[in-house]
C-alpha cells in the first residue's frame, strides 16, 4: 500500500489539512496518508527539517513525503521532487532538502505546472503521478542548483565542546546538536561538566534514563537520536531554565564539583 506523509505548519483545525488530503484521495484513491507532524512553527525550516530527518527512514521504502512548511514559492524558488535513500520528498526549494538529507540526493527535478496553480495542487498531483508509476523525470525537468542552508553544528575548541539547543520536545526536554560521537571523541575517560545556559546550571554525569535521578533533578542523556539531551525528571527543563532554540550548551574539563546542582 503506497504511503504519503505530510509535515506541515498548519494547526490541527486548519482547512489546509482537508484540502490536500481531499486532493490526494481524489487523485490516488486507496493511498495511506499519514500526518508525520503538524503545527510546526510557521516558516521554521530548521524545526521542520529536524523532524523529517529523524522520522522519514522509519517509513517503508518508496514513501512520499510532502513538506508544507514555508512552502509558497517566492521569486527564485521552485517546487521540487527529491529522490534520496529510497524515499521521495516533495516541497519548495527553500533550503530544507539539504538540511533533511545532509548529503547529495540521488535525483532532483523541478515540477512542471501551470501558472497560477497553488502548491497544494502541485504537490498532490506530483505525489499521485509517482504513485501511478511515473518516474521523477516524467514529472519534471532535471534540476541541479538546489538551495542550501548550513546546519548548526557543535564546535570543538581546546578541551571544550560548544553546542546549542536545536529542538524542544513535548515534555520540555531540550535536545542539543552535540552528538555522542563528538562528546566521546573529546571527553571519554575524562572528567567534565555540562553547563546549560550559564555556570549556575550544570551536571557532571551522563545517565541513561530520566528516573536515574530523583524527581526535580537535572540530568543529561543521549537520546535515541544519539544527541545530548537536557532534562529534569518530572518537570519541564525548558520552562524552568528559560531555554529556547539556540540556548548554549557547553562542556568543558573540570574537577568533580563538591555538590551537584539541585533545581528544587
Amino acid at each position: 500500500m503506497p504511503v504519503i506523509t505530510l509535515t506541515t505548519e498548519w494547526k490541527p483545525d486548519d482547512i489546509y489539512h482537508g484540502i490536500i488530503k481531499g486532493k490526494l484521495c481524489r487523485l490516488c484513491p486507496g493511498v495511506t496518508i499519514i500526518d508525520n507532524a503538524y503545527n510546526i512553527p510557521a516558516f521554521n525550516i530548521s524545526h521542520a527539517s529536524f523532524v523529517i530527518r529523524n522520522t522519514y527512514s522509519n517509513y517503508p521504502a518508496g514513501t512520499i513525503h510532502i513538506i508544507c512548511v514555508h512552502s509558497e514559492a517566492v521569486k527564485g524558488q521552485d517546487y521540487l521532487i527529491v529522490r534520496a535513500k529510497d524515499h521521495y520528498f516533495i516541497g519548495t526549494d527553500n533550503g530544507i532538502f539539504n538540511l533533511i538529507l545532509n548529503a547529495d540526493p540521488d535525483e532532483v527535478v523541478k515540477i512542471k505546472h501551470g501558472s497560477g496553480t497553488d502548491e497544494l495542487e502541485i504537490f498532490a498531483k506530483a505525489a499521485s503521478d509517482l504513485i501511478s508509476g511515473k518516474k521523477p523525470a516524467d514529472i519534471g525537468t532535471p534540476f541541479s542548483n538546489i538551495s542550501e542552508r548550513i546546519p548548526l553544528r557543535a564546535t570543538i575548541d581546546k578541551d571544550v565542546i560548544i553546542g546549542s539547543i536545536i529542538f524542544i520536545d513535548s515534555y520540555g526536554n531540550a535536545i542539543s546538536n552535540i552528538t555522542r560521537e563528538v562528546f566521546y571523541r573529546v571527553f571519554e575517560g575524562r572528567e567534565y561538566r555540562i553547563l546549560i545556559q550559564s555556570n549556575k546550571n550544570y551536571t557532571d554525569n551522563i545517565l541513561e534514563k530520566y528516573s536515574d535521578v530523583a524527581v526535580g533533578e537535572m540530568l543529561a542523556r543521549f537520546n535515541s537520536l544519539d544527541l545530548l539531551e537536557i532534562a529534569i525528571n518530572g518537570a519541564n527543563v525548558s520552562e524552568l531554565l528559560s531555554l529556547s532554540i539556540g540556548s548554549v550548551v557547553r562542556i568543558d574539563l573540570s574537577s568533580k564539583p563538591v555538590a551537584p546542582n539541585h533545581l528544587f
